[in-house]
């Protein structure tokens, strides 16, 4: 069942250096990999798969990464289970017009339903990360959902920190520090309530 759209609050959030970061292996057997052509499909099979919140289909992979492959090869995991078949995604995306170019995204994280809640996200972002590094990135950011509220978790566990940028999302980081016990969104001043 589809979440109501009124719930859900778009809310940014941003990890002020790459240094220093969680780092987690795959468990033994799994794998990444990166962008190969045709690789659209099997982006969009995770995504309409793992996302409960909105409509994917082939255009939203055209509308957020392109069709330059050769940047994607650079930016965009994929993680394969034992048996090879691809279960969950990131891209180490390009610099938004907002934090400028020393900040690169984490874009579009996904693990399939039934791999999830198997600490398999660690993993992911522990690549991403270390990717934008590589990359030449001193600082990360990403957006999500404030409904996304498992990922927000990871996200904090990461080092990345609320980004307020409206009275909407400064009311849903509020909210979701009320979720979080004992919360993990107790040292950030999200004003009074």
């Amino acid at each position: 069942m589809t979440e109501k759209k009124e719930n859900i609050v778009p809310v940014a959030m941003r990890r002020e250096d790459l240094v220093e970061f969680p780092h987690y292996e795959l468990p033994p057997g799994y794998a990444f990999r990166r962008y190969r052509g045709g690789d659209e499909e099997v982006w969009t099979d995770i995504w309409k798969r793992s996302d409960r919140y909105g409509v994917i289909d082939p255009a939203v992979f055209r509308r957020e990464f392109g069709t330059d492959e050769a940047v994607l090869a650079e930016r965009q995991h994929f993680m394969l289970a034992p048996d090879g078949v691809e279960i969950g995604t990131v891209t180490a995306w390009l610099p938004d017009d907002t934090h400028g170019p020393s900040s690169g995204r984490v874009h579009w994280v996904a693990i399939v339903p039934e791999m999830q809640g198997k600490g398999l996200g660690k993993p992911l972002m522990t690549t991403v990360l270390t990717r934008l590094r590589k990359l030449g990135y001193a600082r990360a950011n990403l957006h999500t959902e404030s409904v996304r509220t498992v990922a927000i978790r990871l996200y904090l566990k990461f080092g990345f920190r609320p980004e307020v940028r409206s009275e909407t999302e400064r009311q849903a980081w509020r909210d979701l520090r009320q979720l979080f016990a004992p919360s993990l969104l107790d040292d950030f001043d999200l004003g009074r309530g």
